[in-house]
């Protein structure tokens, strides 16, 4: 059943409203909303998704609330979180691609600014202007001048990570992609412990702010943003320690086990097809040394995953301990899928840089001073059982797990699976419907602002519908070439390379989320009209064809040279003078070659 009409719509808004809480009707008091948003997990990653990582805490907030199983969002990091502070397409929010990721061909055209725009107005922004507190910790990743940080745009308190990710025990970056941390405090550089846990410290630091502004007696948003399981993974050698083991059969059996658990725990149709990627290899072929390798930094991974789930579960308890739990609305989901790539797979350069920055022994991974990775083996298990991972458009790197809760609030029905299709632009809106609070649509403070995009998912959580979404209204989706046109139980996709041949293919991803059986010549109306519907978003957005041969993984390591490695170099003259044309005529090569035509796997 698909919801229509205000009166449906506004009767479910009544059973959800804060009166139904015993609040007096004339004045219902707003929920608190907390977002806890993980990096980089996987769909089945969740113990209530079918993973084997212990996260009770998150599962304690799946049995107050709704799974929601057929949940997209975009395919790496800061275009999702553009979306879910705004509601608007990422292309419209100034996110069209990542600073990381992005060719210099496009960057500073029209929706390819790499921070959040001025053009949209965040949550926190419209939350704020009807009394709530706001507050932020974690990772941003949508701007780092003072202009485009969380406290310009709407956040009372932020403590922000402006990058992709940083070291989980120390103020460090990823050093094989920048050259210092930008961890910003309400604005100015921010002064982290000497030692600290990044889980921990984000979820102490947005206590701080809860307990700071809690006489005031108004409502607040808690954007909590880990930086939990984004590479480098790293844990606790206790938390390490409790994975010992578990993953010695490879990712193989593990891929197998967490797709049969989906399917048991109601969030993947009987029957789904299990899938195989060509990326993830074969583990009986790997050495023994290779095996624990490979499982170790998998153990490192779950440890991580363990260690941000005890933080929530912190949370949930000093909300629980200030009378606060149950007035408050909790969204947990995460950017994408889980991350394939592994530095230390990525080429001899890239390897040795890593050895010589990091300790990247077997013994050390995951500890302080490692830079550990999952992964494309053990990543294809933690999407078990879809195909596809982060920066790809298939269903492993758009699909994620996503939870909302409202404890105190008798119309959710715990413990449910909503399997209709939504989308991270639809929660900002469901958030501020849920709060009371009429969303922008199209102004805001006396400006013109581009018009939030979502639908209301609020009749999913009472089980009053199915689905929100119109099976005829298409929304499309762009990033680094890789595309996708979502219309009803049907999705069109194409994926450049090394993640795809760049040709469209059509699947039914309700009944094969897996994307197993292209549908392309079995339905050639449906895919020539849904072709048309994605190249009219394309036109409307005005998303920009990548440069011939481009790929994400080349992208990242040519603007690494380019924005990190020739400074260090031209800072040793006369020496670096010579590196640095080295540099650049490894960066035309690498050019050249990847305009050359290469035998490309299909997906």
């Amino acid at each position: 059943m698909i919801l229509k009409g205000p009166t449906t719509l506004l009767t479910a808004l009544a059973l959800l409203s804060p009166a139904t809480l015993g609040a007096q009707a004339a004045q219902p008091k707003r929920p608190n909303i907390v977002i806890l948003l993980a990096d980089d997990w996987g769909f089945s990653d969740v113990g209530a998704f079918g993973g084997e990582i212990a996260t009770p805490n998150i599962d304690a907030l799946a049995a107050k609330g709704v799974r929601f199983s057929n949940f997209h969002v975009a395919g790496s990091c800061s275009p999702t979180r553009a979306m879910l502070q705004t509601g608007v397409i990422n292309h419209r929010a100034g996110l069209g691609n990542m600073p990381e990721t992005i060719p210099p061909e496009h960057l500073g055209k029209p929706g390819y600014e790499t921070h959040l725009n001025n053009r949209v107005v965040t949550i926190a922004q419209q939350l704020r202007a009807v009394g709530y507190r706001t507050y932020l910790s974690g990772k941003w990743h949508l701007g780092h001048t003072p202009n485009t940080l969380p406290t310009a745009r709407g956040y009372d308190h932020a403590l922000a990570l402006a990058q992709s990710g940083a070291d989980n025990f120390e103020d460090k970056p990823n050093l094989l992609i920048y050259d210092k941390t930008e961890w910003t405090e309400d604005g100015k550089p921010a002064k982290l412990p000497k030692r600290f846990y990044s889980s921990t410290l984000i979820v102490d630091k947005m206590i701080g702010y809860i307990d700071r502004g809690k006489a005031s007696g108004k409502p607040f948003l808690a954007s909590v943003n880990f930086i939990a399981n984004h590479i480098p993974v790293q844990a606790r050698d206790a938390d390490i320690a409790a994975y010992a083991g578990r993953y010695n059969a490879g990712w193989t059996v593990l891929r197998n086990e967490r797709r049969a658990a989906a399917i048991a725990k109601g969030v993947m149709p009987v029957g789904v097809p299990a899938v195989t990627m060509n990326t993830s290899g074969d583990w009986s072929k790997l050495s023994a040394q290779q095996q624990r390798q490979r499982a170790g930094a998998m153990a490192a991974y779950a440890g991580m995953g363990t260690a941000m789930d005890r933080e929530i579960g912190r949370l949930i308890a000093h909300l629980k301990a200030i009378g606060a739990y149950d007035n408050t609305i909790f969204v947990f989901l995460s950017d994408n899928g889980a991350e394939a790539t592994d530095p230390m797979n990525m080429g001899a350069f890239t390897r040795w840089n890593a050895n010589q920055l990091y300790d990247q022994s077997i013994p050390q991974q995951g500890r302080p001073g490692s830079l550990t990775a999952q992964g494309a083996g053990f990543a294809s298990a933690s999407v078990s059982p879809l195909r596809g991972y982060k920066f790809t458009a298939s269903e492993g790197g758009l699909r994620v797990p996503m939870i909302m809760a409202w404890p105190g609030n008798p119309a959710i029905k715990g413990g449910s699976v909503a399997a209709g299709f939504a989308h991270v632009t639809d929660m900002p809106l469901t958030l501020l419907m849920l709060a009371g609070v009429t969303p922008q649509q199209g102004s805001f403070s006396g400006r013109r602002v581009e018009p939030m995009i979502g639908v209301d998912l609020s009749p999913m959580l009472t089980g009053v519908a199915s689905s929100v979404h119109s099976p005829d209204k298409p929304l499309g989706y762009e990033l680094s070439g890789n595309a996708v046109l979502f219309k009803g139980d049907y999705k069109l996709v194409k994926n450049l390379p090394p993640y795809g041949d760049g040709r469209w293919r059509l699947y039914n991803i309700t009944t094969d989320p897996g994307e197993a059986h292209n549908l392309s010549s079995s339905e050639p109306a449906r895919f020539a009209a849904m072709q048309k519907d994605y190249a009219a978003f394309a036109k409307a957005n005005k998303v920009l064809p990548m440069p011939e041969g481009y790929t994400a993984p080349d992208q990242i390591f040519e603007n690494a040279l380019r924005t990190l490695l020739i400074p260090r170099l031209l800072a040793m003259w006369p020496v670096g003078a010579a590196l640095v044309m080295a540099t650049a005529a490894l960066i035309w090569w690498r050019r050249r070659r990847r305009r050359l035509p290469q035998g490309i796997a299909t997906p």
